[in-house]
């Protein structure tokens, strides 16, 4: 049985379904507890999903969890990112110790580099979007607060 450590296949984990944590579970083990962060990450910034849609945009804890969803699912995609470009030797080097350097499954190809462009496209949304909500919520807050001030 085949041991060693797929780039390619890491690289699509954490891009599809980094998330849940599993890419981490594939390169390091059930005992890792960074893999065992990203569903709890993940779940609060859903519950804000869903408590916007049932208290609507008024919601502060809302305004709270949504980010952690959104910057959950970019630094999982910049995770794929730097999987994916991540030299055949230092990948070998750090999860496939036994194989040769140059060993076929540190290797990029196609599919390695499928992940990697669709990982900065939606990465960089994630990331966009959750900052500009942060950043709207906070000054629509600080105009509300100053309004209240003013009366």
């Amino acid at each position: 049985m085949n041991k060693n450590k797929n780039k390619t296949l890491a690289t699509w984990l954490a891009f599809v379904v980094g998330q849940l944590g599993l890419h981490r579970i594939y390169l390091y083990g059930w005992k890792d507890l960074f893999a065992w962060l990203h569903p709890l990450a993940a779940a609060l910034g859903w519950w804000g999903v869903q408590r916007v849609q049932m208290y609507g945009q008024d919601d502060h804890v809302a305004w709270m969890l949504i980010p952690l969803l959104g910057f959950t699912l970019a630094g999982t995609a910049l995770t794929a990112i730097y999987y994916g470009l991540m030299a055949p030797e230092k990948w070998n080097a750090q999860h496939n110790p036994s194989a040769e350097p140059d060993a076929a499954a540190g290797r990029t190809n196609w599919l390695t580099m499928g992940a990697i462009v669709l990982a900065l496209l939606f990465g960089t949304v994630a990331l966009m979007s959750s900052i500009v909500f942060s950043f709207q919520r906070y000054y629509e807050y600080q105009i509300e607060e100053a309004r209240k001030i003013s009366q």
